[in-house]
């Protein structure tokens, strides 16, 4: 579990892939887990994050700033500061507080925060209903393969 997913995932697509394989799966697929998915699923956006670019040019490098204020002054009170720091990478389960006040306040680790995360999901998701064009779409692709494969039941209202 964790970041080893997030390299092996960020390599590949790094190459080019444009698929991650595995969300929330453990032990080569054999076991499935919804923390481990929350926890998958939020690396898969990093990598998304990477992947898409991060912008490198004078406004992103303070070029004046750095010009202005010089080598050893004061740039975290700058505007330009404030500003950038808020278009970086926000992850909602990696913990970056220091360690007394990560204690302070429970010790969980990623995987505890995940499980939580999707329990709280499944409690209280409530998925968008389907227009009826969907439904009726879906309807016919299921009978049409009821059909095809021999199916002899009533394909289920969705």
């Amino acid at each position: 579990m964790g970041h080893e997913k997030t390299l092996s995932g960020l390599l590949t697509a790094l190459a080019g892939a444009n698929l991650i394989y595995g969300l929330g799966m453990l032990e080569m697929g054999v076991t499935f887990d919804y923390g481990q998915l929350v926890m998958d699923n939020e690396f898969a956006q990093m990598i998304n994050y990477c992947v898409n670019g991060i912008p490198v040019n004078d406004e992103t490098l303070s070029v004046d700033a750095i010009k202005e204020v010089g080598s050893f002054g004061d740039f975290v009170t700058r505007k330009e500061t404030f500003e950038h720091m808020r278009s970086i990478s926000h992850p909602k389960l990696i913990d970056r507080r220091v360690r007394d006040k990560w204690k302070a306040q429970g010790s969980k680790d990623i995987y505890q925060r995940s499980l939580e995360e999707a329990k709280k999901i499944l409690e209280t998701h409530k998925p968008p209903s389907l227009s009826d064009d969907i439904k009726a779409e879906l309807r016919e692709i299921v009978k049409e393969t009821e059909s095809h494969l021999g199916v002899d039941k009533t394909t289920p209202e969705f």
